[in-house]
C-alpha cells in the first residue's frame, strides 16, 4: 500500500474506541479505555490520532509539564504500519512541542525496536539513558531517547 492521506485530530472520545484496537494490536500491556478517558482530563497531556476513512489507525501522545515533553506512546495498527502516519503523528507533536516552547520532547523505546529507533533518529532524537528492565511481557531495556529544542 503507498502513502496514504489521514487526517490529524485531537483525541476525543468518538475515538477512544479506535485508539483502544490500536493499543490492543500493538501493546502486550495495552491502555484501557479508561486510561484514554482519563488523559482527556488531564490538562498535561497532548494527545493526536491519525484517521483515515473515519477509523482511528494510529496515535501519539505526550505530556507537557513546565518546559519538558514526555511521550507516552505513538502506535500504529499494524495493517497502517510502514506509510507514514508514524512519521506524520511524530512531525505534529515536535510541531506542537514547539508551540509550546518545551526545552524537549523525551521517549523511551525497546532496545530491540530499531524501526521506531531509525524514525526517531530521522527527527532528530538522540540516545540519551537507559532503562533496565523497562518493559515487561517480554522483559527488555529501553533506551531514553531525547529530541531537543532551541529558540
Amino acid at each position: 500500500m503507498a502513502k496514504i492521506d489521514i487526517e490529524l485530530k485531537a483525541m476525543t472520545s468518538e475515538l477512544i474506541p479506535g485508539l483502544v484496537k490500536v493499543e490492543n494490536e500493538s501493546f502486550s500491556k495495552p491502555w484501557t479505555k479508561e486510561g484514554f478517558e482519563a488523559e482527556l482530563e488531564n490538562d498535561t497531556a497532548n494527545f493526536t490520532a491519525a484517521v483515515y476513512n473515519g477509523q482511528a489507525v494510529g496515535y501519539i501522545g505526550f505530556h507537557a509539564v513546565l518546559d519538558e515533553g514526555y511521550v507516552a506512546n505513538i502506535a500504529v495498527l499494524p495493517e497502517y504500519r510502514r506509510l507514514g502516519i508514524a512519521d506524520d503523528l511524530l512531525k505534529a507533536a515536535l510541531e506542537r512541542s514547539a508551540e509550546m516552547r518545551l526545552s524537549f520532547l523525551s521517549l523511551e523505546v525497546r532496545k530491540s525496536n530499531s524501526a521506531a529507533i531509525a524514525l526517531y533518529k530521522k527527527y532528530g532524537f538522540e540516545t540519551v539513558g537507559e532503562r533496565k528492565r523497562f518493559y515487561s511481557a517480554p522483559v527488555e531495556d529501553a533506551y531514553i531517547m531525547t529530541r531537543y529544542f532551541t529558540y
